[in-house]
């Protein structure tokens, strides 16, 4: 069966630094999949090689069967993956709707100007993450960084992916705020989405995810069921500081 996301010995060198040493596993249609490992382990460095921020130095990504380790960063939105950053990356000048906005862009400047904006699916995108109406119009210098994460995540939907990546999305928040997040991944895989979830915090992370991937200095070290993975010697080594 074609697999959603499927990485394959991916190497990424950096001069004499191998960030990632190869990698390879698949992401199941439908299912959340944590990546866990300590700082500097390469999860980001695997982000950006999906999303082709970087070019992998070798080895393939295929999406749904089809070889994209060439394509370009905006092609693969358009095939279905989207990405939020560890640090939110909002227009600052731009309201929440018009950060939103951003993502609903068509690829045609033409379409956008005789189209103009789709204001109701910007309120649709804005209120589903949790924002009210009264927010709508607010700055990102004014918004909490729980709602940062909203707004990112916001703006990650509005490229109707099949696949999210999702970058440290519980770090910075409350307790509340990581509960809002947290129901609003777990609606998003009621209608079929594929998650692959980079996350310190397990606790928040264990009940969004089927099973896990653990790297350290940039190779797989455990990989399977959640429980499983942290229970692993070299990962409670590496990741959780004990034997």
């Amino acid at each position: 069966m074609v697999k959603p996301l499927s990485i394959k010995n991916l190497v990424k060198n950096f001069g004499g630094l191998t960030a990632t040493d190869d990698i390879s596993f698949d992401l199941e249609e439908g299912q959340s999949t944590g990546l866990i490992g300590p700082n500097g382990a390469g999860k980001t460095t695997i982000f950006s090689q999906i999303m082709g921020e970087y070019r992998q130095t070798s080895g393939i990504i295929e999406l749904y069967g089809s070889d994209i380790s060439k394509l370009s960063t905006p092609a693969r939105i358009r095939l279905g993956i989207s990405r939020t950053y560890q640090v939110p990356r909002p227009f600052s000048d731009f309201s929440v709707l018009e950060n939103i906005r951003v993502g609903l862009m068509p690829d045609s400047i033409w379409k956008m100007i005789t189209q103009g904006p789709n204001r109701e699916r910007e309120i649709e995108l804005a209120l589903s993450v949790g924002f009210s109406e009264d927010d709508l119009q607010q700055t990102p210098d004014t918004l909490s960084m729980g709602d940062l994460r909203k707004l990112e995540m916001a703006r990650t939907m509005a490229t109707n992916p099949k696949i999210m990546l999702l970058d440290e999305v519980f770090a910075g928040l409350t307790v509340g705020e990581i509960n809002q997040i947290a129901k609003l991944i777990q609606n998003m895989r009621k209608e079929n989405m594929t998650f692959l979830i980079v996350s310190h915090d397990l606790k928040a992370l264990e009940p969004l995810v089927d099973d896990a991937i653990a790297i350290n200095y940039g190779k797989i070290i455990a990989q399977g069921a959640f429980s499983e993975v942290i229970s692993d010697s070299a990962v409670r080594t590496s990741y959780l500081g004990t034997e």
